[in-house]
């Protein structure tokens, strides 16, 4: 007897084995739906802050959520109303099962639902039925599948992301930045029992459409807490009294030109961290919308931010309103090629310092004047005599800049815009004079970079959309000490009416035709771009950059602080002295044929040779001119190192190693020039 008791139990175990073998082979063999589920490509602030999000290919919003960024009350409610044992079953809870048949065996009606969250996760997954048996035991074979293959936070997160709540939302996140326009890490008690209690039936309980019914469902939810212990009464009492949202609200859709650009750039990112100020993006949208609003139909503004210290782009505005509308705000003008009119004048003047060419005092003549066939005039066809280059840069005129850029060559600014990081295109195989003057194309992008040159000291750093950047700074474009000169005289500007006394140094330009009105400016950490106009290129009568883009510059200033940080000191070797007290040949501004014309008695650079590698010694650099008539005057980096010396030898001190480039001026203004590297 007992032999067959035993042999009964065993062949009893051996069944039982081989039954729950199979039955674990065939959950293995569960063909589950894809796991990776499509999340909304999100744009977020260098905070972190969402500032645009695209709907994924049905169109619906779901925006990525991991369990530990929603508020733990919400989990809590979650998972005491829906699955309380969550944490410990493999997928389908036997108890839960037993009493829903029980209730609706004694309801004669489906009171309860035995499903767990990994079966709800299941049909939420393969977008199953829920009331049909055969829907029912798919869903329970998934969910065991499910189990064996992800942990309960992973399927938890698939919850989170894939949970209906009406319309087009799915996922907790998309639904509480709808329904209360934030994000879900700090819910109310309210406000996290609605999201619990909308996924149940999301059409018939959406805030939105029946707030009635989807306020009784919350209420629900509250009382189930209670009884549970997730709150108490009080708290459920003050939650109850909390308005149900009665409307959803627009998903952020700040900078969307700069949200695209980035999206374009790296298809494969779902989430792009920009080095915006979602803050500040903001504010500069509301004003750029300002800006437009009384100026006709077709009137468009663009308006970049950048930290110049770091080359961080900290705002960017593209158009007044991303629009198919007459304005074209689908263009992003940030990026549009456009003349910049005069705001190319200060390059012009730093690399004259540079080149020992001229100095902020020296005298330049305004009057008519002929290039070859070219025949440049001022905007207001009005002549000044001679002025000072200071007076000739701040009222923008065109003749004293054309000359300076004869003596410089075209190609020489063109080679320096592009050694700023800029793209200029101009018509033609060869730049003319009439680039200083506008005849170009540029980019917004293109002119705060730099201007963030010029207010780092004449060094660039490319401009960055991205958090985690580049730290390597780029070529130095003029010397520190031309780049503060410039700044200082554009600081000595007058704000336009009603703008704050802040010497911000700013440029304003209007292109030919009025097509382009600019205004560019920076203070010691910040540069700010505005440019107005049409974006088809037709003219705006009567819009100039100092009426109608510097009002819209200072108020971005103002947007962005409160206080200005001043212009850095003057760099050491800063030759501050009035005309009278310059060298004779930086009084006056001579041309190009004054003072580059072949002459046999021209001063030359005898040593050091030009390209030549030469040693810095303690006492200097010893330099040596033939030719020329004294006394003579030496620059390194277009700064004045020695001063009228009737001697042809001499000993430079000179600041440190590497390349420099030495110009000597005779007492007739003729000059040469060197670049030679120090070791």
């Amino acid at each position: 007897m007992r032999a067959r008791w035993i042999l009964t139990l065993a062949v009893t175990l051996w069944l039982a084995a081989l039954g729950r073998d199979r039955f674990d082979t065939w959950i293995d063999a569960t063909v589950l739906p894809s796991l990776t589920v499509e999340t909304s490509v999100e744009v977020l602030d260098r905070d972190g802050i969402l500032l645009r999000a695209y709907t994924v290919a049905d169109g619906r919003w779901r925006l990525a959520l991991p369990p530990d960024k929603v508020d733990p009350l919400y989990l809590a409610m979650l998972l005491a109303y829906e699955d309380k044992r969550f944490r410990d079953h493999s997928g389908v809870d036997p108890r839960s099962m037993a009493r829903a048949v029980l209730q609706a065996i004694w309801n004669g009606r489906v009171v309860s639902g035995g499903s767990t969250l990994t079966m709800q996760v299941a049909r939420l997954l393969e977008e199953g039925t829920t009331g049909e048996v055969g829907g029912k035991l798919r869903q329970m074979r998934v969910a065991l599948a499910l189990e064996r293959r992800l942990t309960k936070d992973q399927i938890l997160q698939l919850y989170l992301h894939l949970a209906p709540f009406g319309g087009n939302l799915e996922g907790v996140r998309a639904a509480s930045i709808s329904y209360f326009g934030k994000e879900p890490n700090r819910l109310t008690p309210a406000e996290a029992a609605l999201l619990v209690a909308i996924p149940q039936s999301p059409e018939s309980r959406r805030p939105d459409r029946a707030a009635d019914r989807a306020e009784a469902a919350r209420n629900r939810v509250l009382a189930r807490a209670v009884g549970d212990g997730v709150i108490n009464a009080d708290t459920a009492e003050a939650a109850k009294r909390e308005m149900v949202p009665g409307l959803r609200k627009p998903f952020p859709a700040l900078t969307p030109h700069l949200a695209d650009r980035a999206r374009a750039d790296d298809p494969a990112l779902t989430a792009h961290f920009l080095t915006l100020d979602g803050a500040l993006q903001r504010k500069l949208e509301t004003l750029a919308a300002e800006a437009v609003a009384d100026r006709g139909e077709a009137l468009q503004v663009a308006i970049l931010v950048a930290d110049h210290a770091s080359g961080e782009i900290l705002a960017s505005v593209g158009s007044a309103g991303y629009q198919a509308d007459l304005r074209q705000g689908f263009v992003d003008m940030t990026q549009a090629l456009r003349s910049p009119g005069s705001t190319l004048k200060p390059l012009v003047y730093a690399l004259a310092f540079d080149e020992g060419l001229a100095h902020p005092e020296t005298m330049i003549d305004d009057a008519p004047m002929t290039f070859g066939t070219y025949a440049p005039q001022n905007f207001d066809r009005l002549y000044r005599g001679t002025i000072r280059l200071r007076e000739a840069l701040q009222m923008s005129l065109n003749i004293p800049v054309v000359q300076l850029t004869e003596a410089l060559g075209p190609a020489k600014l063109i080679a320096s815009m592009e050694k700023a990081g800029m793209k200029p295109v101009f018509p033609g195989d060869q730049p003319g004079l009439a680039v200083a003057l506008g005849g170009v194309g540029v980019t917004l992008e293109d002119m705060v970079q730099l201007y963030a040159a010029l207010a780092r000291g004449g060094v660039v750093r490319p401009l960055t959309y991205r958090t985690g950047g580049s730290e390597e700074e780029g070529q130095r474009v003029v010397s520190a000490v031309a780049a503060w000169q410039v700044g200082d005289i554009l600081a000595g500007l007058a704000p336009p009416p009603g703008a704050p006394e802040n010497r911000l140094a700013y440029k304003t330009g209007t292109s030919y035709g009025h097509r382009d009105a600019w205004a560019i400016g920076y203070d010691g950490e910040h540069v700010i771009g505005v440019w107005m106009g049409r974006a088809d290129g037709t003219p705006v009568p009567g819009a100039f950059g100092a009426d109608v883009a510097a009002p819209v510059l200072f108020q971005a200033f103002n947007r962005l602080k409160t206080q200005l940080k001043g212009q850095p000191p003057a760099p050491a070797a800063t030759l501050l002295v009035s005309n009278a007290e310059l060298p004779q040949p930086l009084q006056r501004f001579r041309s190009r044929s004054a003072a580059f014309e072949d002459d046999a008695d021209a001063p030359a650079v005898a040593f050091p040779p030009d390209g030549a590698e030469v040693e810095l010694l303690e006492a200097g650099l010893k330099v040596r001119v033939s030719g020329g008539t004294a006394p003579f005057t030496w620059l390194a980096d277009g700064v004045p190192v020695i001063l009228a010396s009737d001697m042809r030898e001499a000993m430079l001190t000179l600041p440190g190693l590497g390349f420099v480039t030495l110009s000597v001026i005779d007492a007739e203004g003729r000059s040469d020039r060197v670049m030679v590297r120090l070791r």
